[in-house]
């Protein structure tokens, strides 16, 4: 008979999916449900969604304030601003009624900010049920913390009552243990966008693309993908335009709630021929734009790993970014990381004059570029494999913790 296990999310497919919800859909689609069955509780945001829905191998139940097709912006207006409220208590409370019925072997929170209270009251209730915390945070860490000051009981205890804790990054485990998890974080990091790692659009596709976006021959094209959000440094990029050529151009993919403060600093700064905005895009749709960038860059102030950079290495783009969290691990520079293989270009926080000077460097030297790219493509291919992810997940996560099941 399958085990059974709880997922606690409190964001999950169709709508505002970031790299933590990817990594949960990726690694659960690999896993035979004839061995883990997967439940999950998260925020319903839309009404037009089903209160409960299998989605791939997800038993998805859904809960929370909804309003009718919300945006991101939406997302911080009543009454959805009150989700991330209640679900830290109601979530805990659905749980403890789903197991009455299901009798979960384990549970599963993703990241700790943001399900690590429900997934904590219900092993706090119910203590014989292994817990399994992945750690999957951006944001800087003492931002987090201090956004997590009003559940602070529940929140710290996540990190001690947890059975297994995962990460993506050294940093993330580092802090894990800072918080009081008294084993060994086991460190699986998230993959790349699978659509990076084909190349599967045809040329005639990404003409259209080309001439939707108004882009032209001759130019240079940098590209970010990311939720417009201030930790991903999205305004760094823009400045750093303003110091390059003409002929020079910025795609910028996503949405968020940045969106109207970017515009407006493009406008501030005369950029508007330069920078390309394209609104919230479906995520298997992103591998195209990438097709048709020519350097990717994710000045990033804060980081738990950098799924976008790796995306990006997957398609054999150039990458600028900083070396803040998880990205340290797998973007080396030539000048900062002497003792590793090139990977790509980095930069300090804060920096556009430094972001101006990688571009030109990358536009001089070609040859090093492919030298550099073909690199960063071997490592993120053998590294950050879904296939090789998801066997380390069935066999040093989900393994380990019902096997702690099986113990009580």
């Amino acid at each position: 008979m399958a085990k059974k296990i709880l997922i606690f999310s409190m964001a999950y497919y169709p709508d505002f999916v970031g790299g933590a919800e990817v990594a949960v859909r990726e690694i659960t689609n690999r896993i035979d449900s004839d061995n883990i069955e997967f439940h999950m509780i998260t925020l319903r945001y839309d009404s037009r969604l089903a209160r409960q829905e299998k989605i791939g191998n997800i038993l998805v139940t859904r809960i929370g304030f909804t309003k009718n097709k919300p945006d991101l912006k939406d997302l911080k207006k009543f009454p959805l601003h009150l989700n991330k409220f209640f679900y830290q208590f109601e979530a805990a409370w659905v749980a403890l009624k789903m197991h009455r019925e299901n009798k979960y072997d384990a549970t599963w929170a993703i990241m700790a900010h943001s399900a690590g209270v429900p997934a904590t009251i219900f092993k706090m209730l119910r203590p014989k049920v292994p817990f399994i915390l992945t750690l999957q945070e951006g944001d800087p860490l003492d931002k987090i913390e201090k956004t997590m000051r009003p559940f602070w009981f529940f929140f710290s205890r996540a990190f001690k009552k947890a059975n297994v804790v995962q990460v993506i990054s050294s940093y993330l485990g580092e802090w894990a243990k800072r918080r009081g998890f008294s084993g060994e974080p086991k460190i699986i990091f998230n993959g790349g966008n699978p659509g990076d790692f084909a190349d599967n659009f045809s040329e005639n596709d990404l003409e259209k693309l080309r001439d939707k976006l108004g882009m032209k021959k001759g130019n240079i094209y940098l590209m970010t993908a990311s939720r417009l959000v201030p930790k991903n440094g999205v305004d760094i990029g823009i400045r750093a335009l303003a110091l390059l050529p003409e002929n020079i151009k910025f795609l910028v993919v996503g949405g968020g709630p940045e969106e109207d403060n970017l515009q407006e600093l493009v406008r501030k700064l005369n950029l508007e021929n330069r920078v390309i905005f394209t609104g919230q895009i479906e995520r298997t749709e992103v591998p195209k734009y990438r097709k048709i960038a020519d350097i990717f860059l994710r000045p990033s102030r804060s980081e738990g790993l950098g799924n976008a950079l790796i995306s990006a290495m997957a398609a054999h783009l150039p990458v600028i970014a900083t070396q803040e969290g998880g990205i340290a691990e797998f973007l080396f520079d030539k000048e900062r990381d002497p003792e590793k293989e090139t990977t790509g270009w980095a930069v300090d926080k804060e920096n556009p004059e430094q972001i101006a000077q990688a571009v030109k460097k990358i536009i001089a030297n070609p040859d090093a570029v492919k030298k550099v790219t073909e690199v960063a493509y071997r490592l993120v291919s053998e590294k950050y494999n879904w296939d090789n992810i998801a066997k380390d997940m069935q066999t040093k996560v989900f393994a380990e913790a019902l096997k702690k099941q099986n113990e009580n």
